[in-house]
C-alpha cells in the first residue's frame, strides 16, 4: 500500500471532525459526516446526521454553556411540507431523488436530538446556524408547556451561489402555511409537535413569504447572553433582508 493510500485510510477512519470552542457564547461545530447514525431498517434508508454517542456528547457540551453557536450543516428544523414530500421518496425507495438527508428523516437521532432540546438540564440560549437546502430562513424555538425551557433560534443561510427553483419554492412555502398552520392536526403527526416553532418573515417578502430564495451570506449579531439582536441575509441582488422577530409568540 502506498503512503498516499495509506493516508487515505487514516482520514477515512478518523472520527472527531466536531470541535468545540469555549466562550460567551460557546462555539460547538458538529460532525454530520462521519458519525451517521445508520439505518437498522435498510441501507437504502436514510441515515441520522449523528449517530446517539455523538448526540450525547453535545448534550454534555451545552449542560455547561449557558449559551452557545451550534454550527450544523443542515438544519435541524426544517420546512415541514418538503420533509413531508423527502418521506414520501423514502417509502417509495428513492431518497437520492430529493436528497432526503434531514435530522427528521431518522427516526433514533431525531428522537434523541427532541429530548436534548425538551430535557430540563439543558436551559439557555442556543443559536442553530445551518444552509445545505439553497434557501434561507429562520425561526424562534421554545418547548411547550415549559417554563425555563432553552430558547432556540435556528438561522438557515444557503446557498452563497446555488438557490431552489422559484416558482417551485414559492408553492412549497404557500401549502406549508396552509397546511401546518398553528392550529392544523397535521402538526400532530410531526415528531417536533412538542416545540413551538415561530417563523420569521422576511421584511421585502411577500405576503405569507418565509422562504427567501436568493445567493447570498447570512448576518447575525447576538447580545451578551447569546441571543439574536439581528437577523439578516446579505443577497447577491444587493438587497438587505432583515428577519424580525415574529409577531406572534
Amino acid at each position: 500500500m502506498s503512503d498516499y493510500d495509506a493516508l487515505i485510510n487514516d482520514v477515512q477512519r478518523f472520527q472527531g471532525w466536531e470541535f468545540h470552542v469555549p466562550g460567551t457564547p460557546a462555539l460547538i461545530v458538529l460532525d454530520t459526516r462521519t458519525r451517521r447514525w445508520r439505518s437498522e431498517r435498510s441501507p437504502n434508508r436514510p441515515s441520522g446526521l449523528m449517530d446517539w454517542e455523538a448526540l450525547i456528547e453535545m448534550q454534555q457540551a451545552l449542560l455547561v454553556a449557558p449559551s452557545a453557536v451550534i454550527v450544523s450543516p443542515a438544519p435541524m428544523f426544517g420546512v415541514k411540507l418538503i420533509e413531508g414530500v423527502q418521506k414520501i421518496f423514502i417509502w417509495l425507495g428513492k431518497p437520492l431523488v430529493v436528497d432526503a438527508e434531514n435530522w427528521m428523516a431518522h427516526r433514533g437521532a431525531a428522537n434523541v436530538l427532541l429530548h436534548i432540546w425538551r430535557h430540563s438540564k439543558t436551559p439557555g440560549n442556543y443559536v442553530i446556524l445551518s444552509g445545505d437546502v439553497h434557501y434561507s430562513f429562520a425561526y424562534d424555538i421554545i418547548v411547550r408547556h415549559r417554563q425555563h425551557s432553552p430558547r432556540l433560534w435556528q438561522i438557515t443561510s444557503s446557498g452563497v451561489k446555488d438557490t431552489f427553483p422559484d416558482t417551485l419554492l414559492d408553492v412549497f412555502d404557500r401549502l406549508n402555511r396552509w397546511l401546518y398552520a398553528p392550529f392544523s392536526p397535521l402538526n400532530w403527526f410531526t415528531k417536533r409537535r412538542k416545540l413551538a416553532v415561530y417563523p420569521r418573515a422576511p421584511d421585502c417578502a411577500k405576503a405569507g413569504e418565509r422562504l427567501w430564495n436568493a445567493s447570498g451570506i447570512g448576518l447575525v449579531t447576538l447580545d451578551e447572553q447569546g441571543r439574536p439582536t439581528d437577523i439578516r441575509q446579505l443577497d447577491a441582488r444587493g438587497k438587505d433582508v432583515v428577519f424580525p422577530p415574529p409577531k406572534t409568540r
